[in-house]
């Protein structure tokens, strides 16, 4: 099978074990993983990234790990959900921060950040968009 993006063949099962490393928050595999030629953009089916699924689970370590890397900050998956759009619906002050401070794009994807933030009375979350916004 071909990664979903396009960049190179990785099988299904290399793809949903890599997603499980993310989501697990298992850097130290997971960054083996890369270090091995997994590209660090892969996607799985759905459009998802490894930055969006970490962030998603809230394993920050990992997500700071895959910024380090090089991820792709504004990757969006299959329903226009970014990692940004990740770190505010799950309340993470923390990966939100990291985001904005590593130059995620705040309006990037079907739904802003700050439309998901709007959407569910997120009001600590649109503090710190607009916080972000005013710089």
């Amino acid at each position: 099978m071909t990664n979903p993006s396009g960049d190179s063949p990785v099988s299904l099962e290399v793809i949903e074990g890599t997603f499980d490393l993310a989501r697990q928050g298992r850097t130290g595999p997971l960054g083996e993983m890369i270090d091995a030629g997994v590209p660090i953009d892969l996607r799985n089916p759905r459009g998802d990234t490894l930055l969006i699924v970490s962030t998603y689970a809230e394993q920050e370590h990992t997500a700071a790990d895959l910024i380090r890397r090089g991820a792709e900050l504004d990757a969006v998956n299959g329903n226009g959900q970014t990692a940004i759009s990740c770190a505010v619906f799950r309340k993470n002050e923390t990966l939100l921060r990291m985001l904005l401070d590593a130059g995620a794009d705040q309006n990037a994807g079907g739904l802003s950040a700050t439309a998901i933030a709007d959407q569910f009375g997120l009001a600590d979350m649109r503090t710190i968009l607009d916080e972000y916004a005013a710089r």
